[in-house]
């Protein structure tokens, strides 16, 4: 097995948004903002080579959207998703595997691509991974969600035939209680930011590295009350969060940022601050 960090680029969003009730006098030193308010989050996916299987975990924003949209989010950067998997010597068509997270815009909308009037897989070889319970909360969304749920991202997964579920409830566990996914690969479940999100855990070189998706978006958000404003339910992401680094600084997890604009993965450590972050550094360097 390998693992592989993929830049798909980098966009903005409010700062007082992504850190809710902490004040812009203190995260605006973890992560400053610009003249409006907004701060710039890379979208780094995941890519695990084991075997025969070349797996995708999450793929960014995608470049179907029109300009006005991006214009709410400035993309920027050099990095794409194509020129990122190049760089390891891979291309779209050698995806055999896309598991999503969730189905917010910016993790899973570079699933689709348009090719003229259509709306297709942009992994035309791959199954795509959701699990029953979050896909039905993401086609029928609330009110406060709707935005980051957008159809053109979602259903031409399922018109495709491409789409499988991860079964929550009756897939059998691996030794953490997560649900096995393939060996050396589980998947957790949260439901603090959205319904059953999912966090991929694998065993690599005799670690753990968990993909922290929006749980922890990145590692300033790593103190307990620092929880985004786009949280469904808070107070659930306040106590998964308690529970998982808890459970990660005991057993020495890797932790990998999908949204950290400067760090790639950490390491926790007890501190008189509470759970904080030991070392910093990138995937590659494990």
């Amino acid at each position: 097995m390998k693992l592989y960090s993929v830049n798909t680029g980098y966009f903005k969003l409010d700062g007082g948004a992504m850190f809710g009730v902490v004040p812009k006098s203190i995260w605006n030193k973890i992560n400053p903002a610009d003249d409006n308010n907004m701060c710039s989050w890379a979208l780094r996916s995941l890519l695990i080579e084991d075997g025969n299987r070349l797996i995708l975990i999450d793929n960014g924003m995608g470049d179907k959207q029109d300009a006005k949209f991006f214009g709410y989010y400035y993309l920027h950067g050099d990095d794409t998703l194509d020129k990122s998997l190049a760089k390891h010597g891979f291309n779209r068509n050698d995806i055999t595997d896309v598991i999503l997270t969730h189905l917010h815009f910016d993790h899973c909308g570079g699933s689709i691509e348009k090719r003229g009037d259509q709306l297709v897989p942009a992994f035309k070889n791959a199954t795509f991974w959701s699990n029953k319970e979050h896909w039905d909360w993401a086609v029928q969304p609330n009110e406060r969600e709707k935005a980051s749920f957008l159809k053109e991202n979602i259903l031409p997964i399922e018109q495709s035939g491409q789409l499988k579920f991860i079964d929550i409830m009756g897939g059998s566990k691996d030794k953490l209680g997560g649900t096995s996914f393939a060996d050396n690969i589980s998947i957790r479940f949260v439901n603090g930011h959205t319904q059953a999100m999912m966090l991929p855990q694998i065993s690599y070189k005799g670690r753990t590295v968990v993909y922290m998706a929006d749980l922890l978006p990145s590692q300033g958000h790593i103190p307990i009350p620092y929880v985004m404003a786009y949280d469904m339910v808070p107070l659930t992401t306040l106590n998964e969060k308690k529970a998982f680094l808890k459970e990660a600084v005991e057993n020495d997890y890797v932790l990998f940022f999908e949204h950290d604009p400067q760090y790639e993965c950490c390491t926790l450590q007890h501190t008189d601050r509470g759970i904080r972050p030991k070392d910093f550094f990138k995937l590659e360097e494990l």
